[in-house]
C-alpha cells in the first residue's frame, strides 16, 4: 500500500460536487504537486484530507491506516500537518509563542514545547523575529511562521497550501529552498501552488484537476504538455493553436 492514498474522495456542497471521485497516491519522501485553475477543488481536497470538511464519499489512508472519519486533531497527531492559503497567526502573540502553541500537540511539558519551538524557528530561519509580535512580520516571514507552526506538530506528511503566494523573486527562491530542506529532513510534501516556477522546480509528480476532477497526472514535463491542462489554464483558443 502507498504511504498516502486517496480513494474516490467526493465532496458535495448542496448539489455542487467541489471534488468528484479523486484518486491519487503519494510515496514517502515525495514532493507531490497539486495544480488546477482557481475554484478547481485543490484546497477542498486539503480540507477533506485533514477533516476540516467531512467527506461525502471516499476513503483516505496514511501509513496503511484509514484516517478518513477521524477528527482534525487526531489526523494531526497521526502525523499529517498543513498550512493555510490565508495565514492567520495569533497576531498579538510573539513568533515563539505561536510556535509553542503548536508544539503542545505532543507534550504537556512547557520546557519541551519551548525547546521544540526554538529548534523549529531556527530551522525556518526566523530566529531574528522570535520575540516579535506575529502581526509585525512582513508577508514572507508570516508565510514562514505558518510553516513553522505546522512543523512544530511534527508532521510526517505536510500539506502546503500556496506557500509562495505574494512573494517576490528572491523570496520565491528562499521558499523553494525551505521546501526542499523540509523534504530532505524526511517530510513528505503535498503542495498546492499556482506559481509554476515553484511547482515545476520541486515536484516529483503532479496531479492536475479541473472542476473537481482529475485531468492529468505525471512528471512536471508530462503534465505541463498535457492538452487538457493547457486548455484548463489557457482556454480552448490557445490550446487549438499549440
Amino acid at each position: 500500500m502507498a504511504y498516502f492514498e486517496v480513494k474516490g474522495i467526493t465532496k458535495f456542497f448542496g448539489g455542487l460536487a467541489a471534488v468528484n471521485d479523486v484518486n491519487f497516491q503519494v510515496e514517502q519522501g515525495e514532493i507531490y504537486g497539486l495544480i488546477g485553475p482557481n475554484g478547481s477543488g485543490k484546497t477542498t481536497i486539503f480540507n477533506c484530507i485533514n477533516a476540516y470538511f467531512p467527506l461525502t464519499k471516499g476513503e483516505i489512508y496514511f501509513e496503511g491506516k484509514k484516517i478518513s472519519g477521524l477528527k482534525t486533531h487526531q489526523i494531526c497527531k497521526r502525523g499529517v500537518g498543513r498550512t493555510f492559503q490565508v495565514v492567520k497567526p495569533l497576531k498579538r502573540m510573539t513568533v515563539l509563542d505561536n510556535v509553542i502553541a503548536s508544539a503542545f500537540l505532543h507534550t504537556r511539558i512547557k520546557s519541551e514545547a519551548v525547546d521544540l519551538a526554538e529548534k523549529t524557528i531556527e530551522f525556518c530561519e526566523l530566529t531574528q523575529y522570535k520575540d516579535k509580535l506575529a502581526k509585525s512580520l512582513p508577508i514572507a516571514s508570516r508565510k514562514r511562521l505558518e510553516i513553522a507552526r505546522a512543523l512544530a506538530t511534527k508532521p510526517k506528511l505536510l500539506l502546503l497550501d500556496e506557500t509562495a503566494a505574494g512573494l517576490n523573486p528572491s523570496e520565491l527562491d528562499e521558499a523553494i529552498a525551505l521546501i526542499k530542506k523540509m523534504r530532505d529532513s524526511g517530510i513528505t510534501i503535498i503542495i498546492v501552488e499556482h506559481i509554476m516556477k515553484v511547482i515545476m522546480t520541486i515536484s516529483n509528480r503532479i496531479l492536475a484537476i479541473n472542476h473537481g476532477m482529475v485531468i492529468a497526472e505525471g512528471s512536471p514535463t508530462e503534465v505541463a504538455g498535457n492538452h487538457e491542462v493547457i486548455t484548463a489554464y489557457l482556454g480552448e483558443d490557445y490550446s487549438a493553436q499549440s
